[in-house]
């Protein structure tokens, strides 16, 4: 897997990448201090205001952004979002309302949305061979896993040391040197379109594409199974843990990390799996890994014994259903790649970006609402999701062509 990092282009830009992600985590923590300076008891409010309008800004303004930016040179629409989202990075210690997180969150995520789905639709040109691209596909699932565990704990160690305001700077720094990083390097020559099309043309490409390529309406089911798992996991670990079970923030810590090492771990075996059975089998096998996991989760939810006995049962679920969210996201680009073309790439996994968000604002809302009144409920109606989503999963996946496992991806 790390035979990748030899090609200095992907080196620069995987560097970029994990820059950039220690900068959100940082980001993560210290919004979380700022809203609870601003809004006290209130912010938890804050916070879900907030996240809802990252939702909107990945759901709504991607696809918008795609298509405007889409016949600008890559590295202009890199280097140009992680400039805005230095600029915000460095705006928000001098925030003093809570409605000036909400605009420059939006704005944040905004060219969040811009930069993911370039940067990810760049790569398949890097490394044209789908076996590297499978390779590097792992390593960046394990950057954001790795992000996950790591970033909490550098930022607590420099909250010993410094204000939170000052992690606000170790942000900037990080989308600084992603910026840095992606102007040094030379990226190869990709093929512009240059037919005539307005905005509102381009605007549909990447939903058009989506609805007429079958292994893509596959990956569609897929991201409503992925949804179903994310939700009852980042939603209810804390009321499972302390509402439950009664126990501390460090035991909700380490439940959350059960998902992440499930998630980290699988990734590493992602090269071999697709190799030796194929992307759409893989991804098959993710899917119902996490309607099984979200089997159990009803399980531990309505069969309560005690906290030393379901606790445990509960970390064994949160890591099956990050083994199934690793074996669907990790290799699903690669059908993305497949199904684009140079022209239309950044359009195409533009969508798949506001698809798959789309599905966590079916599935959150789902497990908040329903989780309020009973997890077993919750649970249960994510499970249905999960099982109708399988039922597509297969239906799309036999009514699929298989392609070879391993060939070259066009880059002209």
């Amino acid at each position: 897997m790390i035979r990748v990092l030899r090609n200095s282009t992907y080196r620069n830009l995987f560097s970029a990448q994990v820059l950039a992600l220690l900068g959100t985590g940082l980001l993560t923590v210290a919004l979380g201090l700022l809203a609870f300076d601003l809004a006290g008891g209130a912010a938890g409010a804050v916070l879900g205001t907030a996240l809802t309008i990252k939702m909107v800004a990945y759901v709504g303004v991607a696809p918008l952004m795609a298509a405007l930016v889409d016949r600008l040179p890559k590295k202009v629409v890199l280097v140009g979002a992680d400039l805005i989202r230095l600029a915000i990075a460095l705006s928000l210690p001098w925030v003093s309302e809570t409605w000036q997180i909400y605009v420059l969150v939006f704005v944040l995520q905004s060219a969040s949305a811009t930069f993911t789905p370039a940067f990810q639709s760049l790569i398949p040109s890097v490394l044209p061979d789908t076996r590297d691209y499978t390779r590097a596909l792992s390593l960046a699932r394990l950057a954001y896993d790795l992000e996950a565990l790591v970033s909490p704990i550098i930022a607590a160690a420099l909250l010993t040391v410094v204000t939170y305001n000052n992690l606000f700077l170790g942000t900037a720094l990080g989308f600084a040197s992603s910026a840095v990083l992606v102007l040094i390097t030379t990226l190869p020559h990709l093929e512009r379109d240059t037919s005539p099309g307005t905005f509102w043309q381009r605007l549909p490409i990447g939903l058009k594409v989506f609805a007429r390529t079958p292994t893509l309406r596959f990956v569609m089911c897929t991201n409503l199974v992925v949804g179903a798992g994310t939700a009852i996991v980042l939603v209810n670990s804390v009321v499972y843990v302390q509402a439950t079970f009664h126990y501390d923030a460090s035991a909700l810590a380490l439940t959350l990390s059960a998902y992440g090492a499930g998630s980290l771990l699988t990734a590493l075996t992602i090269p071999w799996l697709v190799e030796r059975f194929g992307v759409i089998p893989t991804m098959i096998t993710g899917a119902f890994i996490i309607a099984a996991g979200l089997a159990a989760a009803m399980g531990v939810s309505g069969f309560f014994v005690s906290p030393s006995v379901d606790w445990p049962l509960l970390l064994a679920v949160w890591g099956v259903l990050g083994i199934g969210t690793s074996l669907i996201n990790t290799p699903s680009s690669r059908l993305l790649a497949d199904a684009s073309t140079p022209t239309n790439r950044n359009l195409v996994y533009t969508a798949q970006f506001a698809l798959s968000h789309a599905c966590f604002l079916i599935t959150y809302p789902i497990a908040g609402w329903v989780g309020s009144v009973s997890l077993f409920g919750a649970a249960t109606a994510l499970f249905l999701i999960a099982a109708i989503a399988c039922g597509g999963v297969v239906v799309t996946a036999a009514t699929t062509r298989p392609r070879p496992t391993v060939r070259p991806i066009r880059t002209t």
